[in-house]
């Protein structure tokens, strides 16, 4: 997610199949055992997210985008996070008559989500991230699983977009601080099509992040889309900070059109971007 500044379904039909309850302690989709599960969600309550794992953004938070984030649009059924687009007109409580502000200078909202984010309650440095999810590919649509780091404003915390999708292209992105104010970005953008898989859009995919002190690797499906250097990620902001050597939060959300995401005039609401579960691992101290 390209930030303007730092806060923070495709289709409707009954989903066949949920996740059941995990093993006490499932290894992740390589079974690379020398990582071990740190922490988790399911998703196998239905109702509100888990309050100790996931706080919310509200409001129109960045990029310009066309939603408004609100709690209401998430919740947990049948073993997913649902996070639910919709297109519905709401006054803009923030609506301020001749601002420059454009989170202000709309006096309606006309579509609704949710961002969802573990800051304040959780934060890891290094591991393997990972999310199985099913993802609305259809114009406007901008869904997105990455993480910022706890220290700094941005883009000197870091940023890191393990999935972000708009316009047909999954990319999978690092951001940090350049020189004079600049934003360095190490990013890659991959075409859906080039799957050549014409039900890739209603199948569910894993994204993972497989991150240490030296690099960032990025995958879908177990195809690595791109490799970090940690090297060459130094702040060029003058305090020789390196934001990927430092602990990341999780950000799992539902954008809609905006800077990146497209026009969603023509799509039909509601969408959903269901999410199967979230875990993180890290690597085992022996």
């Amino acid at each position: 997610m390209k930030l303007s500044s730092l806060i923070i379904c495709s289709c409707l039909l009954p989903i066949a199949f949920h996740s059941c309850s995990p093993p006490e302690n499932p290894t992740s989709t390589t079974m690379d055992t020398t990582y071990q599960l740190v922490w988790q969600d399911e998703f196998e309550v239905d109702g509100k997210p888990d309050p100790n794992h996931w706080n919310f953004e509200q409001g129109f938070v960045r990029n310009r985008e066309d939603q408004w984030y609100q709690p209401e649009n998430a919740f947990c059924e049948d073993g997913f996070l649902i996070i639910e687009a919709r297109k519905e007109q709401k006054p803009n409580p923030d609506y301020q008559t001749g601002s420059d502000d454009w989170k202000k200078n709309r006096d309606t909202i006309q579509y609704t989500s949710s961002s969802l984010l573990t800051r304040g309650l959780h934060s890891w440095q290094y591991g393997r991230f990972e999310i199985r999810a099913k993802i609305d590919t259809r114009p406007g649509m901008w869904p997105a699983f990455w993480t910022l780091g706890e220290k700094g404003s941005w883009p000197a915390c870091g940023e890191i977009d393990i999935m972000e999708y708009y316009r047909g292209m999954i990319l999978a992105n690092a951001a940090w601080a350049g020189p004079e104010g600049k934003t360095m970005w190490d990013d890659v953008k991959k075409n859906i099509e080039s799957f050549d898989d014409p039900a890739w859009a209603n199948e569910f995919h894993t994204w993972r992040m497989d991150w240490d002190e030296n690099t960032i690797k990025l995958y879908v499906d177990d195809l690595l889309l791109n490799q970090v250097d940690l090297s060459t990620t130094i702040n060029g902001d003058g305090s020789g900070s390196n934001p990927f050597h430092h602990p990341h939060y999780i950000i799992v959300n539902f954008a809609i059109g905006g800077t990146n995401g497209g026009d969603p005039a023509k799509t039909t609401f509601p969408a959903r971007y269901l999410v199967d579960y979230v875990r993180v691992y890290q690597k085992n101290s022996k």
